[in-house]
């Protein structure tokens, strides 16, 4: 008896975002800023597009996200750093 293993290529894809219902609200929505709608401006004039359409904007703003969750990932670690290196420093001093 085979068993049928699934991979992303036997997937069912994904649908288009426009198709999809909207998630539900956690926080209300942040505005691109001029420098995100410019990158989002080139993607699109890369894609031979005149101007950026849902999917550019989307990728921009993942990106941004991207980076701000590895600024408090990086940030929590050295915080973490340096409690551990508290707690060792007081584990290796002598009573007196």
């Amino acid at each position: 008896m085979a068993t049928k293993k699934t991979t992303k290529a036997t997937k069912k894809a994904s649908k288009a975002p426009w198709n999809k219902p909207a998630p539900a609200k956690k926080a209300p929505a942040k505005k691109l800023s001029s420098a995100q709608k410019a990158k989002a401006k080139t993607l699109a004039k890369k894609a031979g597009r005149p101007y950026p359409n849902l999917v550019d904007n989307m990728a921009v703003a993942k990106k941004a996200a991207k980076k701000t969750t590895k600024r408090v990932s990086k940030a929590a670690k050295k915080a973490t750093s340096k409690v551990a290196k508290k707690t060792a420093s007081k584990a290796t001093k002598k009573p007196a």
